[in-house]
């Protein structure tokens, strides 16, 4: 359990700009002593939420440097609590100087993601909003920096109170029939009680497949190409990374190892991996290879499983296929249409199977894989109400989801009342843990702790 208010009696600072050369440095402190410190250094009193053109002195008085001032009484402030911020010319020396004259004034040197943590803390963010920082910081594409900005201004959390307020209605209905035994409500006999199953069941379906979505534009998608030798594998990766990264020969077993590429689809990062060719090897170099293809295939999101339309059958690719898990998402594609002068795309006869006619050598066709691969691991459109999300926030949500379907069960089973609502109740407490409200501090330190300093 996190302590909500927890008494801070320290204050800390760090440089909140980039290393290097820049325009502005800014040097930021969070907590009691941040007014002291600012009259210290500027010789000034400072003013809630008011910006002052000054001089930064050391402890002798000389003028270390002159720039901005700014402070914000708590707890209207970002953290929580007094923040002051020296905004300077941003020279790493400079920066550093005016850091030391800081600390020299009994602050200590903040932790990475500490003012983050703090405005967490404190109760002016959510464990998702906090999180959300370090997505916008970090974010590989448009798309994902605009999600970050929705779970930071509270679109995540916003759903997921939604999906608590529903297992709320469904536990205090159920508790009802504790409270009044004797107007004899029977849970299973009315319609209330699968109606508010259906909500809670369609609100956990909604978040997860939103959260999938966000889960891969703030991690990324893995995609292994996997196939018979020379069957286009190292072509499709360079047509899709638009660079020659993999060396593409005629001679079997040029790839011996995985190559990966990590390339943007519509916004998405993506890590595209280059594997060795399915076959059965000879030395031992060349079975390393192909042991290290079926791994790449094995952790991959999506698995490309490509043939030579002149030379391949789909039983070809489909024998390869099975080696893979069943859940596991394929895409059958069948290269070198330029030569069998096969239409591109994905033919209307292929039903459920995914199946690509393509030429990674002239590009016909990879637009419609791109499509495909988009289709299979997205369940939403990313382009509106997506926020960013983690793979934290996923497994938490299928465990609370597995728990509603496992209690459910257990009630129609039973007619047991009291531990349907334990159940919900601990249902709530899992859920709970995503925006922080019931987390280990362990994983609060492991989770701030991948922020960068000065955030």
């Amino acid at each position: 359990m996190v302590a909500r208010h927890p008494d801070h009696t320290d204050t800390i600072a760090a440089i909140a700009t980039p290393p290097g050369q820049g325009g502005v440095g800014i040097v930021k402190v969070s907590g009691p002593d941040s007014s002291r410190i600012i009259t210290a250094i500027c010789k000034l009193r400072p003013e809630h939420r008011k910006c002052s053109y000054t001089a930064f002195h050391d402890a002798h008085g000389q003028v270390l440097d002159r720039g901005m001032a700014l402070f914000f009484q708590g707890p209207d402030s970002h953290t929580g609590e007094d923040i002051a911020e020296l905004h300077g010319h941003g020279g790493p020396v400079v920066m550093n100087m005016l850091l030391q004259r800081v600390l020299s004034l009994d602050a200590r040197y903040a932790r990475p993601g500490e003012f983050s943590e703090r405005a967490f803390l404190n109760n002016k963010i959510d464990l998702l909003q906090a999180e959300a920082v370090a997505d916008l910081i970090a974010s590989a594409s448009e798309q994902a920096a605009i999600s970050a900005v929705r779970s930071l201004e509270g679109l995540f959390s916003s759903l997921l109170e939604g999906l608590v307020n529903h297992v709320t209605d469904l536990r205090v209905y159920v508790e009802a029939t504790l409270d009044f035994p004797e107007e004899e409500i029977d849970p299973l006999a009315e319609t209330e009680l699968p109606d508010r199953l259906a909500a809670c069941r369609g609100s956990f379906a909604d978040i997860c497949a939103r959260a999938e979505t966000g889960r891969l534009l703030a991690e990324g998608l893995k995609i292994a190409i996997i196939g018979k030798p020379n069957a286009g594998k190292s072509s499709l990766l360079n047509r899709l990374a638009q660079v020659e990264r993999a060396i593409v020969s005629a001679q079997p077993g040029t790839t011996r190892d995985t190559i990966e590429q990590q390339i943007l689809l519509d916004g998405i990062p993506v890590k595209v991996i280059d594997t060795a060719g399915i076959r059965k090897a000879g030395n031992r170099i060349e079975q390393e290879g192909i042991r290290r293809a079926r791994t790449a295939a094995g952790n991959a999101d999506v698995v490309i499983l490509i043939a030579d339309v002149n030379r391949d059958e789909m039983a070809d690719l489909k024998t390869i296929a099975a080696q893979f898990s069943p859940g596991k998402n394929l895409l059958y594609v069948f290269n070198k249409i330029d030569l069998s002068g096969h239409e591109p795309g994905r033919p209307p006869s292929s039903g459920e199977t995914r199946e690509i006619f393509l030429s990674a050598k002239t590009g016909a066709g990879i637009d419609a894989l791109k499509q495909e691969i988009k289709h299979c691991v997205m369940a939403s459109d990313y382009s509106e109400n997506t926020f960013i999300a983690h793979t934290r926030h996923i497994s938490v949500l299928r465990e609370a989801g597995a728990m509603l379907e496992q209690a459910a069960k257990q009630f129609q089973r039973h007619h047991a009342v009291e531990l349907f609502a334990e159940d919900l109740s601990r249902l709530q407490q899992t859920l709970s843990v995503i925006t922080g409200e019931h987390t280990p501090d362990d994983l609060l330190g492991e989770i701030f702790s991948r922020f960068c300093i000065g955030k």
